[in-house]
């Protein structure tokens, strides 16, 4: 069956630990950007990645109900700081009143600024990572992923259903009325990526660093925060794409024009 993104997908289960796709919108958003949020259900607790802006907020919370109760939501993940990402951050720990933030520390203290003052509920991530057990003894590894695209960055592997989420790498941006949940053909998918990729992300060399990390790692799935989601040997073409990629101050007279 054709998989449309507008229901929720499971993309790990074991019967204690899942991996969930939350749907997007049924209708395409006019001049907003598209992005992708996923919760990770471990047992009675629960982790939410990247939960997105305030205006996405009544959708992916009833995309989350469907699967469980929010309350549960023990964790919120932010990759970074960008709007895009963490603008409904009040409305989520309003829901979800036991859930605790987990950022880069070089961004807790711009958390004021969304009106999070309480800092008891904010865990400021090292900038050499972290890992979190959950009660069933999986243990996520918040991955350090800086200055791609932000300076404090993270991603996230799951080893146990050997997903990375990684955030704003692996983005695509899609022509309207052409969005795809799954990369079939990679090398169509690129023309996709590059634009972005070019300007946001900072360069080869942090790149290659980051690479040099999750290319250890037994990965399945590689889950973006925009865009399509790659799976099998489609990661192995994601990665060594990246190894080739020229971007930000690789590329600055291109940026600059003269």
């Amino acid at each position: 069956m054709l998989q449309t993104g507008t229901e929720n997908i499971t993309l790990y289960d074991d019967g204690v630990h899942k991996f969930i796709f939350l749907a997007w919108e049924e209708k395409e958003e006019e001049g907003i950007v598209q992005t992708n949020q996923y919760l990770i259900v471990d047992g009675n607790e629960a982790m939410l990645l990247d939960p997105g802006g305030a205006h996405v907020f009544p959708r992916v919370l009833a995309n989350v109900s469907e699967i469980i109760e929010p309350s549960k939501i023990k964790y919120i993940f932010f990759t970074h700081q960008d709007p895009d990402v963490t603008s409904g951050i009040t409305l989520w720990l309003s829901i979800a009143e036991n859930a605790k933030i987990y950022i880069s520390a070089l961004w807790t203290r711009f958390l004021p600024h969304f009106g999070i003052y309480d800092q008891r509920r904010v865990v400021a991530l090292p900038d050499k990572g972290e890992k979190l057990r959950l009660q069933s003894g999986t243990e996520l590894e918040f991955i350090p992923t800086h200055y791609l695209h932000s300076t404090g960055n993270f991603t996230l592997y799951d080893p146990r259903a050997k997903i990375l989420f990684s955030g704003d790498l692996g983005v695509a941006v899609f022509p309207k009325g052409q969005r795809y949940v799954f990369v079939e053909n990679f090398n169509e998918h690129v023309k996709l990526m590059e634009g972005f990729h070019k300007r946001y992300i900072t360069s080869s060399i942090a790149l290659k660093k980051w690479l040099s990390i999750v290319e250890k790692k037994e990965i399945e799935i590689v889950a973006p925060q925009h865009g399509a989601i790659f799976k099998g040997e489609n990661v192995k073409k994601l990665f060594d794409w990246f190894k080739t990629l020229k971007c930000g101050i690789d590329i600055i007279d291109e940026i600059y024009g003269r």
